[in-house]
């Protein structure tokens, strides 16, 4: 699934109790997180929620080093926010993600008006950690 998918899934869903039940599905979705995974150092600060965050970086064959994502919540609507986030931005250059602006995403679909503020924030926390993650990629010799 595509970004691309999820924004035209969610433009034929009318109904936000609907399109809650879809981001929920997007996160059962996801791959569960290896236990060793859960650590201090992978939790995300910021989130009200627990959420844990693995950072995988590679090079691509041109050279360029790719990231990828595996990460989950132990609530059901914030597992499928992350789900969003990892369709967005997992296995592509740290170029490409650091000009990629996940907030305007989640407003195209709406989201962002229809969070709460600690579920905003914590998306908002998700990103910049990945953002961060990004720049150190870019700038690693």
């Amino acid at each position: 699934m595509t970004i691309d998918d999820i924004i035209d899934d969610f433009a034929l869903i009318d109904d936000w109790e609907e399109r809650y039940r879809y981001v929920i599905e997007l996160g059962r979705a996801l791959p569960e997180l290896p236990e060793a995974a859960r650590t201090e150092e992978n939790r995300v600060r910021g989130c009200a929620s627990q959420v844990w965050l693995e950072t995988i970086v590679a090079r691509n064959d041109r050279g360029e080093r790719v990231l990828s994502f595996n990460a989950d919540s132990d609530a059901h609507i914030v597992r499928g926010l992350v789900a969003i986030i990892l369709t967005l931005y997992s296995g592509r250059t740290a170029r490409d993600i650091l000009d990629t602006d996940a907030l305007a995403t989640f407003a195209k679909l709406g989201l962002i008006e229809h969070l709460t503020p600690q579920r905003s924030n914590g998306v908002r926390s998700m990103v910049e950690r990945i953002r961060r993650d990004a720049t150190a990629a870019a700038n690693a010799a």
